[in-house]
């Protein structure tokens, strides 16, 4: 009996869109919902170093909006309309923004530029936000070749900006001081 895991349908560095379109597997559409895919393995990982319950739940609603957000992207909406529930919405976003501005009360001041790292949880938050960036451009390039939804592009921006935040609250939950940058 044939695994429902693997099709065999990609050997020849082809995958197919929601909507049935072959491309290539080097195609800006799939460099961008791959790394979408990246960054919530990236964010998996970061649920490890989380102690805090109300962290954890948001990076792992952040996964759960990021494979709309990944299903959005394999969409070829020439051939179909996205999927139900696979769109973003202004009220993510504030969802994002309520967050960051939660955890940005509880933090001193920022007054100066800050090099990632610190305990693990810290680094591993600046990954994912270094991850956030990539996929970011990788949009950008594909929104020069197809239509992407603003909303999605908005979150993905934010989404950014809370795991800067999140880095800094990791680090002062974990009683370390931040890394500042000194200029030489």
């Amino acid at each position: 009996m044939k695994s429902n895991v693997y099709t065999r349908t990609g050997d020849g560095g082809e995958t197919s869109l929601i909507g049935g379109t072959r491309v290539s597997k080097c195609d800006p559409r799939l460099e961008a919902y791959g790394t979408v895919d990246e960054l919530s393995a990236q964010l998996g990982l970061l649920v490890t170093y989380l102690t805090d319950p109300a962290d954890r739940q948001t990076v792992q609603r952040v996964q759960n909006d990021l494979f709309a957000v990944a299903a959005s992207l394999a969409t070829d909406t020439s051939k179909m309309a996205p999927l139900a529930g696979c769109q973003v919405t202004e009220a993510m976003i504030q969802q994002l923004e309520a967050e960051i501005d939660r955890l940005d009360a509880a933090l001193p001041k920022l007054k100066q530029f800050i090099l990632p790292g610190g305990c693990r949880g810290a680094a591993v938050a600046h990954v994912c936000r270094t991850v956030c960036r990539r996929t970011e451009r990788r949009i950008l390039t594909l929104s020069a070749e197809a239509p992407v939804e603003a909303h999605l592009l908005s979150y993905i921006n934010r989404l950014s900006d809370y795991l800067f935040v999140l880095s800094r609250k990791i680090n002062y939950d974990e009683k370390n001081d931040e890394i500042i940058w000194c200029k030489r």
